[in-house]
Formats: structure tokens, sequence, C-alpha cells
């Protein structure tokens, strides 16, 4: 015998069988008919409660927002079915049904907040339906990034270019001028610093976490040079969840403190524009702006640039 509730939301053969059993026994459907309007109800609800809220954060985009949506239809259909809000009684004795009150409980949600992605039907193989609505559940989760091999000046410059040109188009540098820095900052990548579990803060710019900061953080010893002497001190370093994300905030960094305003309006020469950098106060050393142009015309730079575009 077909079911004619559906319980997956996505179940268009078990609202068919509802239709069929809806048009044979009319009163047998009253109730799955009530749950299925109740959950169309709830998911309005929850639709409009996501509307209402501040959003997911940074890592936001079409395919969670997608996935989110995917999520809530099938919590809003799994409400009904453990007994919903007392919607579907009100339903049932306006359509003529039974008046005895479901008395079911709500306990079937917690494996919606534990495996959402089993309740939702989505098949195990499906890693990256699985991943993205494991992150709608735990927004806390952060968006996977493509493995960066940084092992070598050919790999930074093959695996941060898309990054550094999108991020130097929006401040007017060449490309180069940007992975310059980063490879100075991390030895092209050999020394991104790692939190206490040995994860990657991919912070390519040295950034520090201070008052503005709400992320995630790092602390680590760094060479900072007060009146000409080094001195090594321990610092909060900002973390980010790619390379990528490190980018962005590297020009939102700039863009967002005045006192880098005369940086920017010099972008177009790269070794004004990181001498002004330095007089503003990005780095202690007084040698930072030299160092950086040092990187970016020098040997592993051109080689790694050479190979880069031939196999482009």
């Amino acid at each position: 015998m077909v079911n004619g509730s559906p319980s997956l939301y996505h179940d268009f053969s078990g609202l068919a069988a509802l239709k069929h059993q809806a048009r044979e026994d009319q009163s047998g459907a009253t109730e799955k008919v009530a749950k299925q309007f109740e959950s169309l109800f709830v998911q309005m609800m929850v639709k409009q409660m996501r509307q209402a809220s501040f959003g997911g954060g940074i890592f936001d985009s079409d395919r969670t927002r997608f996935y989110q949506d995917m999520y809530d239809q099938q919590l809003s259909l799994h409400l009904s079915e453990q007994g919903g809000m007392g919607i579907g009684g009100v339903l049932r004795r306006q359509i003529g049904g039974s008046d005895e009150v479901m008395d079911k409980t709500l306990s079937g949600l917690d494996p919606y907040w534990r495996h959402p992605v089993v309740q939702m039907g989505i098949k195990p193989n499906d890693s990256t339906a699985v991943q993205t609505v494991e992150r709608v559940a735990n927004p806390s989760i952060p968006e996977p990034e493509e493995a960066v091999s940084l092992d070598s000046p050919e790999n930074f410059v093959q695996g941060l270019w898309s990054a550094a040109e999108h991020a130097a188009a929006e401040l007017g540098l060449p490309p180069e001028a940007l992975l310059a820095q980063a490879a100075l900052e991390t030895g092209w990548g050999s020394a991104v610093m790692q939190s206490g579990n040995g994860q990657s803060s991919h912070n390519l710019f040295g950034i520090k976490a201070d008052q503005r900061w709400d992320g995630g953080q790092v602390k680590k010893e760094t060479l900072e040079y007060e009146d000409g002497v080094a001195v090594r001190k321990r610092e909060r370093f900002r973390t980010y969840a790619s390379f990528e994300q490190s980018f962005q905030d590297y020009v939102a960094f700039l863009k967002a403190t005045p006192r880098y305003a005369e940086a920017l309006t010099n972008a177009e020469d790269p070794g004004t524009y990181f001498r002004s950098l330095q007089d503003a106060g990005y780095a202690t050393d007084p040698s930072y702006a030299d160092k950086i142009m040092r990187v970016m015309q020098g040997p592993e730079m051109q080689t790694a640039l050479a190979s880069f575009k031939a196999s482009s």
C-alpha cells in the first residue's frame, strides 16, 4: 500500500498518491492534507524569520541559501508530521475531519540538528550537498577551499594568482605586487602562521587582530622595530577560512583605515605604494618597502611568473 503522505518535501510521488487518495477516500485523506497545509504555513513562517534576521555572515552564497531553503522546507514538513503547532487540527475541523487532537512529541527534531543531511534524503556520496547542508545547520563551519600548495615560488604564484588578481584590481596594483608582499610576510608560504591545533591562519599579510576584529585569532611571536631596534613581541593576528579571504580582508583593511589613503592614491606605482604603506605604519621594519620590491623584481618571482604565464 502506498503511503499518501510524503516524508520528504521533494517526494512528488507521495504528493501524487495523496491526491489519488483524496479522490478515493476524502475522509481518510483529511488528516494528511491538513498536515501538508500546516507544513506550507510553517515553511512561510520560517522563511519570514530568515528574511528578518541579519543573515549568516560573509560565508553566505547562492549555494548556501539554496540548501538552507531545502533544509527549511524539510524541517517544516517534519514539524507537521510530528504534531506541528496545532494548526493541522484546526484545518481538520474546518474541512470536516475528526476533532481528535494529535498528541505527538517533537522529540523527533533532534535528528535535524545532528544529522540534517540524512533527514533531507541527500545521498551520502553527494559531498558538495552534504558539506553545504551541514554548514547551513552549523554556520560556524567555514566554506571549504581547494587545496593550495605553497611549497615553492612557482606553486605560490600558481595557487594564489586568482585571489591576488581580484584584490589587486580593487586597489589598482599589479597582482605580482601583492604576491610579493605576501611572499615576504610568509616566506613564500612556508611560514604562514598556524593556530595551536595546527590549522593554518591563512594570514598572508600579517594583519593584527585589534579591537576592530571579531573573527578568529592566533597569538604568535613577531619582530617589531622600536626606534630602529628589533624587539621580539607576542601579538595577536587575524585568522581566515581561506587565502582568498586574506586577500579580501587586506583590501577592506586598507580602505577602512584613513592613514593608508595616500598609499591607495599611489597604487599605480608599487614602489611608491609600499613606501607610503611603510610611512603610514603598516610595518615597523624601516626596510619593508625595499624588501618587497626586491622580492617582486627578484629571480624567484620572475621565474615563477614566467612559468605561470607559460602554463596559462
